[in-house]
């Protein structure tokens, strides 16, 4: 049988009854059988009588193989390889195999990457760290209040106002509730600055705002000001306590005012909470708004009832001579009272008239 073919039978009449040998096989003149491809070669196609050495740049690591594989990038196939090899490359380069040899080229590491060396590829700088220059063997952190957030950088970024970032930081950390900060270079929460008495500053604030009427702070590092309690009331912001509600007022929760007792009730306490808490005025007497006591009616007027914001004057026919009355008395036959009388008068009649 022809080189590329093979018989184990003993009654063939012709070259053409022979076996051709098959991808990843050959067979030498006279063979009785086909040979596979050993590693490192290989053998495409049919009726092949020898196998081909895998060129430079491929290797193959199994047997009867049709074709070679291409060496990955970083790894070293000469010819005829049945494995890929270590590049030898040193530290601060990578291996790239180009197309014309199998034999590795060392890169200088490209700007924002780290290259151990051997075989290893690149390995972009993750973030919080760089790399400044081609040709590093390590990627370096970002220093103390400067940050990276994106991979393959080859710089750091100032931190950010409101904001620290510790060494290694992929993103500025907000200050604190209770401080503040105006710097980008910050490196630690303990740098941002405390918020003072009256004031408040919330996470990753730029400054310290003041409390605003009705509410107060009277310590440090405050990430909100507390409103103004029941019986108490602040008109003015930034403060450090809040003051006494006023006579004939009552301040509720957070007032950042004293409110009048409505007319018809009054109060002289210094603690009201609401309206419901001032006094009525009682039957006889009267309260303006805001008032911090009742007032008693004058001789000639009266108050029915009680929460009267003025008193009325005794009607005509009727008097009163007594503060605080609640009634008029009617005028006596013979007397005379007009409006507003405070006492009976006597009728001022011709004899003969009444």
């Amino acid at each position: 049988c022809e080189a590329g073919s093979y018989s184990s039978a003993t009654n063939l009449t012709a070259a053409s009854e022979c076996t051709d040998a098959t991808p990843g096989h050959f067979a030498t003149t006279g063979s009785t059988e086909q040979t596979a491809c050993r590693e490192g070669s290989f053998a495409n196609g049919t009726r092949n009588d020898a196998c081909e050495l895998c060129p430079e740049g491929y290797y193959q690591d199994q047997p009867a193989a049709a074709a070679c594989v291409r060496c990955a990038a970083g790894k070293f196939c000469p010819v005829g390889s049945s494995r890929e090899l270590d590049a030898q490359c040193e530290a601060g380069t990578y291996a790239r195999l180009t197309d014309r040899s199998g034999d590795p080229e060392c890169l200088d590491c490209p700007a924002g990457s780290s290259c151990g060396g051997g075989a290893a590829p690149p390995s972009e700088c993750s973030p919080g760290s760089f790399a400044a220059t081609a040709g590093l063997s390590e990627c370096a952190s970002c220093a103390g209040g400067t940050y990276q957030g994106e991979s393959n950088a080859t710089s750091c970024l100032p931190c950010v106002e409101g904001s620290y970032c510790a060494e290694g930081a992929s993103a500025p950390l907000p200050c604190v509730a209770g401080s503040y900060s105006t710097a980008t270079n910050l490196t630690a929460a303990g740098e941002c600055t405390d918020a003072s008495p009256g004031h408040f500053a919330t996470t990753g604030s730029t400054q310290q705002t003041a409390c605003a009427k009705g509410s107060y702070t009277n310590e440090t590092r405050q990430g909100e000001c507390t409103p103004c309690a029941g019986g108490t009331y602040q008109d003015e912001g930034g403060q450090t306590e809040c003051k006494a509600c006023l006579p004939g007022h009552y301040c509720a929760v957070g007032a950042a005012a004293a409110l009048p007792c409505v007319s018809g009730s009054y109060a002289n306490a210094t603690n009201l909470t609401d309206a419901s808490e001032c006094t009525d005025a009682s039957p006889g007497h009267f309260a303006t708004t805001g008032s911090t006591e009742q007032t008693a009616c004058r001789e000639g007027s009266f108050a029915n009832g009680t929460r009267n914001d003025a008193c009325e004057l005794c009607p005509e026919g009727y008097y009163q001579d007594q503060p605080a009355a609640a009634a008029c008395v009617r005028c006596a036959a013979g007397k005379f009272c007009p409006v507003g009388s405070s006492r009976e008068l006597d009728a001022q009649c011709e004899a003969g008239t009444y």
